[in-house]
């Protein structure tokens, strides 16, 4: 799969309810592989969010303003489908455990046999391996601090 300029352009998905300083992590190592990531915020209806997606979209967008390789964008399709509509050849995801292997490997033989899109998974660093955004979100749900748990610079406001 070639795009017209030859772009390597990566979609990294997720609910980013809130994005954590392991997506953070994740983005930062994955431009050192492809030309340009497409943050891509899935909207699911099934998913009860705590930040409404306008929030979501604008913190990543206000923290990614300066560097010109990330774009920010939401969707309703498949993954696969997405992908196809911006020009995108790989799915940028990342694990934490064992656990995330076994899912991330099905979803990726599916979205293989669907589009013949690749997937690479990177290894969640191991300082951050504690970090998901459930439990960042109840976290917040009781008051608690969680500036630690998310990038510096990332305002969020519901």
């Amino acid at each position: 799969m070639s795009s017209i300029n030859n772009k390597r352009i990566a979609l990294f998905p997720g609910t980013f309810d809130p994005f954590t300083i392991g997506h953070e992590s994740l983005v930062r190592r994955g431009l050192e592989l492809v030309d340009e990531i497409i943050i891509s915020i899935g909207i699911n209806d099934k998913k009860q969010t705590y930040f409404p997606l306008e929030t979501r979209i604008a913190s990543i967008e206000a923290l990614y303003r300066d560097e010109p390789r990330i774009r920010v964008m939401s969707y309703e399709s498949l993954t696969v489908d997405f992908a196809e509509e911006v020009n995108a050849h790989f799915i940028l995801r990342g694990i934490r455990s064992v656990n995330d292997f076994e899912y991330e490997k099905s979803i990726a033989d599916v979205n293989r046999k669907l589009s013949r899109i690749e997937t690479f998974i990177l290894f969640t660093e191991p300082e951050h391996t504690h970090i998901s955004s459930s439990i960042v979100r109840e976290l917040l749900r009781y008051g608690k601090d969680i500036s630690e748990f998310v990038p510096k610079g990332l305002y969020l406001t519901k």
